[in-house]
């Protein structure tokens, strides 16, 4: 007789989140129904004041979704043709994307082989052959805070002052990190975070948000999330977007907030757990310095692509939840070869056979971690 299969481990289980929220989720949503302000309710302004006190900063303008987020920041900075956007290739479309959408470049760096955070090496080398070229401006870096970490903020922004560059802190997997003891959220002149269902603090449906301690820059912000708009809807000082972030997902993210912390230390506890059972048999995160990980992915390297898709067919047949955070580093997709100048990017295009993300989520249980580690164990034979 064919044993029944074991329950399944999700990768992400907001079911079980929704669970423990609760009356509290429901009580907020209500509100929002009962006051029927669906578009820049109370609960925006309110969320807004909350997650600047929560991460430190001057001003928080809440946003339609991550990507908009980075759009907003670049158009704030006029940000277009002619224009270079230094960034790792290592990410998710989006931060690439925006630029281009813009009519500037996105020129890709390479990232470091044990944190995936830029690498200055090659931050430097691909600044100075932008100005040997001579075709395009350098204007801007973009540091992306990957997994869940921080990027090396002092360093990015020493090279940025050197070079003359707007630094925009794409956050978007990490909002709730710290390094050196801050939270993130100051560490660039504008950071932009997302809240799609997935990240840390995830609303239930799309959502983002802009940081800075410029009151001019949040000023900018606002106007452009609505349509360039001025100090009345039919005044129209610029060109701007439909960005606003509505009121039922401000609702859903302000209960949400409440337990953050919570679920950030528990986030903490998983990762601890596996760094300690499979230090031993695979390559697990490296940390930066003097940081605390909101842990949005655990990401594990295998040595090679046949020794991960072994690692892969194990997890899927025991029905846990698995990803790969990517396949294919940025300058390596169709969509990009047109505007990538052809230099190899070696770190960032060998991650993608051989990184692995496991379960990583607050609900998930001691038993369940241990399930993860013990069926990694017994499919690589250790």
């Amino acid at each position: 007789m064919n044993a029944a299969p074991l329950p399944p481990i999700p990768f992400l289980d907001l079911k079980a989140q929704q669970a423990r929220l609760g009356p509290a989720l429901r009580a907020r949503l209500d509100a929002v129904l009962e006051h029927g302000h669906y578009i820049l309710g109370p609960e925006v302004a309110e969320l807004e004041a909350k997650l600047a006190s929560f991460c430190g900063a001057a001003h928080c303008v809440t946003v339609s979704s991550g990507t908009d987020a980075l759009q907003i920041a670049l158009m704030a900075e006029q940000i277009g043709p002619g224009d270079a956007v230094f960034l790792p290739a290592f990410t998710y479309t989006a931060t690439a994307e925006v630029p281009l959408l813009l009519g500037a470049t996105p020129v890709f760096v390479d990232v470091d082989p044990q944190t995936f955070q830029t690498d200055l090496a090659s931050l430097q080398a691909r600044l100075e052959a932008v100005k040997a070229a001579g075709r395009l401006r350098p204007r801007a870096l973009i540091g992306v805070d990957l997994f869940g970490q921080p990027a090396d903020w002092p360093a990015l922004r020493a090279f940025a002052a050197r070079a003359g560059l707007f630094t925009l802190d794409d956050c978007a997997q990490s909002f709730g990190a710290a390094l050196h003891g801050e939270k993130l959220g100051r560490a660039a002149d504008a950071t932009a975070t997302s809240f799609f269902p997935s990240k840390p603090l995830g609303a239930y449906g799309d959502g983002g948000a802009l940081f800075t301690e410029s009151a001019e820059r949040a000023a900018l912000y606002r106007s452009l999330r609505t349509h360039g708009e001025g100090t009345t809807r039919y005044e129209v000082l610029r060109i701007g977007m439909n960005g606003r972030l509505d009121t039922m997902q401000a609702a859903v993210l302000l209960a949400k907030l409440d337990i953050f912390p919570a679920e950030i230390e528990r986030r903490e506890e998983i990762a601890k757990f596996y760094d300690s059972a499979l230090a031993d048999l695979l390559t697990i995160p490296a940390r930066v310095p003097n940081s605390q990980s909101a842990w949005a992915i655990y990401s594990v390297l295998l040595p090679d692509t046949a020794r991960r898709d072994q690692a892969k067919a194990a997890l899927a047949a025991a029905n846990i939840g698995h990803a790969v955070y990517y396949p294919r580093a940025l300058h390596q997709q169709p969509a990009y070869a047109a505007c990538h100048d052809g230099v190899s990017l070696p770190v960032a295009e060998s991650l993608g056979g051989r990184i692995l993300a496991l379960p990583i989520h607050p609900d998930l249980t001691d038993a369940q971690a241990a399930r993860v580690v013990a069926t990694l164990r017994a499919a690589l034979g250790a």
